[in-house]
């Protein structure tokens, strides 16, 4: 397990790195939406980890306008130039963010790029990749610097392998999807001057149109992938989601499910964690009533501490946890809640 954002690096690059930034735009007019859109916690954390792997630029590219408040954020966070590739409607397609991220990449020349390791991420790194001549990977993890090439981390196999990977070196700039959790960044730095970058678009993307599109319904709360603190409802919480937003909210944390939740409606698919939902690297995993079936459990691979409760002393969850709570979840939490509420007088 590891709770680094990107990783850490064992030497550093010569050379500029890349990052793909998400930005969260308010619900608010398009005249508003500029001066209150900010990176996402995957964003900033994505380029936190890029700062720890190159003594050169750290080059983060956006997707539509960007403010000074955003601007500020990013170099909090370690960035050193910011990108601005205004995309309009086709911001929402894989293949124009890749026409993007290429673009980018010649007016840069990166060691490496990265891009966040959501379905909609490795989409687009894939097909950069292929659009550069160059190697792609996803669901990475603590990336390293070494011998002047990059190292990554992953787990495969639905998690029972971890393994080490060399990507890049050849010349060309690999494309590297990555899994991240928020990190704590020093705050606003001074804000960044912001570079418009062109972008044609491909004719592969041009072909294609949005028609209509619509917000998919989300829990409440924080994001899901990028939380530092997620709380997951399994079977055996029996459809009691306030049990679970009462220990949820208190600790500022995320809102998952597993694939019976969901299955069950108790909670929105959205929510769903683990090989056919999200993929998530919380610093802190707090799984209630979950036994820890692998198809769960391999998309919880990057936590950095996971804790259990389950009334199934026999429960695979049990066996990966850091730490666990052998009793029923509607005893043990009201317990915790009741604790943690005296803890914070």
């Amino acid at each position: 397990m590891t709770d680094t954002p990107a990783g850490t690096a064992g030497g550093t690059f010569d050379a500029p790195v890349l990052v793909l930034v998400d930005l969260e735009t308010p619900t608010t007019s398009a005249a508003e939406a500029v001066s209150q859109v900010a990176p996402s916690g995957a964003g900033l954390a994505l380029v936190a980890g890029a700062a720890a792997l190159t003594r050169a630029d750290v080059v983060s590219l956006v997707l539509g306008p960007v403010g000074a408040d955003a601007s500020a954020a990013l170099a909090g966070a370690g960035a050193t130039r910011v990108l601005a590739a205004d995309l309009g409607d086709a911001g929402t397609q894989a293949g124009a963010v890749a026409d993007a991220l290429v673009s980018a990449v010649r007016a840069v020349e990166p060691a490496v790029a990265l891009v966040p390791s959501d379905h909609h991420g490795k989409e687009v790194a894939a097909r950069a990749a292929v659009l550069l001549g160059s190697a792609c990977t996803a669901d990475a993890s603590d990336l390293r610097v070494q011998d002047g090439a990059l190292t990554a981390s992953k787990t495969v196999l639905s998690g029972s392998w971890a393994t080490t990977l060399r990507v890049g070196g050849t010349g060309t700039t690999p494309v590297v999807a990555v899994r991240t959790s928020e990190v704590e960044v020093p705050g606003p730095g001074a804000p960044l001057a912001v570079e418009a970058l062109d972008v044609v678009l491909s004719p592969e993307s041009l072909a294609v149109r949005v028609v209509s599109r619509e917000p998919a319904p989300t829990t409440s709360g924080p994001d899901l992938v990028g939380a530092r603190t997620v709380v997951v409802a399994g079977r055996g919480v029996d459809g009691d989601i306030d049990l679970v937003r009462s220990l949820a909210d208190p600790l500022g944390a995320a809102v998952g499910a597993t694939r019976v939740a969901c299955d069950e409606g108790w909670v929105e698919r959205s929510a769903q964690v683990g090989q056919t939902g999200v993929s998530i690297a919380p610093r802190l995993y707090i799984g209630l009533g979950v036994s820890g079936a692998v198809h769960h459990t391999s998309g919880i691979q990057g936590a950095g501490t996971i804790v259990a409760v389950c009334d199934d002393a026999e429960a695979p969850i049990l066996q990966m946890a850091d730490f666990g709570v052998v009793g029923d979840v509607r005893t043990v939490v009201p317990q915790l809640v009741e604790e943690l509420g005296r803890l914070r007088g």
